[in-house]
């Protein structure tokens, strides 16, 4: 049910004008922006590691917005009655969505690094090619994981979207996707900890540099378990209040 649900989605989103041209467009630019920062900053070296953390930042950015409108884009189409009157669980309906986002990020990733790679010259001279797809997909499944916590919160939340732009560029700088971790200020190490983004993106740039990638990507899938676990009970929860109260629209 995952699986055909993702791919359906998949296929949704792959024929939505908005969600087309800012797969074709943000990443773009993201790896632009990147590779002249690390250029002027005199470390030509870490060309590699700004294309992939501008990658990873497209990803954020597909899976944060995806998630946030997966209960609006039901209700906009409206399919949000069907789900909830189903013999599923609502949460169960909606993971594919979230799952769907990241795998559509992908796209992200990949034009970061081929128009890195035709325009600046960047070698993809990965330390672990053959770990570098696995931390990449596992970062993306954690992300989905993610996402279902992130889409059951903001079906409390009557401005989803406001708060959608509010985390994108904060998670993703805190997460090490672009910076160090090293490199910010203390405080922000145990907010950094919690999140599976941080470690999804320390396997991804571990297995591009070289290091150890599959700590640090066990991590990040537990951590996603978690928040799937804490999304599902609050989606639960979510679906229960508006049976109750007959405001399923409103919920």
């Amino acid at each position: 049910m995952i699986a055909v649900g993702a791919l359906l989605h998949v296929k949704q989103l792959s024929r939505s004008p908005f969600e087309i041209a800012i797969a074709l467009f943000v990443p773009v630019v993201q790896a632009t922006l990147a590779v002249y920062l690390f250029r002027a900053g005199g470390e030509p070296d870490r060309l590699l590691e700004a294309a992939v953390g501008a990658g990873l930042m497209g990803v954020w950015s597909t899976v944060l917005f995806g998630s946030g409108g997966a209960i609006q884009n039901q209700r906009w189409q409206g399919t949000l009655e069907m789900i909830m009157l189903a013999p599923r669980s609502p949460a169960l309906v909606l993971l594919p969505v979230t799952l769907a986002t990241g795998i559509t990020g992908t796209y992200a990733m990949l034009a970061t690094l081929a128009w890195g790679r035709l325009l600046y010259g960047i070698p993809l001279d990965f330390a672990h090619p053959v770990a570098f797809p696995v931390a990449v997909a596992g970062c993306i499944a954690g992300l989905g994981m993610f996402g279902l916590l992130l889409a059951s919160g903001f079906v409390l939340l009557r401005h989803a979207n406001a708060l959608a732009n509010m985390l994108e560029y904060p998670i993703w700088l805190v997460s090490g996707m672009l910076v160090p971790v090293t490199a910010l200020p203390g405080w922000t190490g145990p907010v950094a900890a919690v999140l599976p983004t941080t470690w999804g993106a320390r396997a991804v740039h571990e297995a591009a540099s070289g290091g150890p990638v599959w700590p640090a990507l066990a991590v990040c899938l537990a951590i996603s378990l978690a928040c799937l676990a804490a999304g599902w009970a609050l989606m639960t929860y979510v679906e229960r209040r508006a049976r109750v109260t007959a405001t399923l629209a409103l919920a």
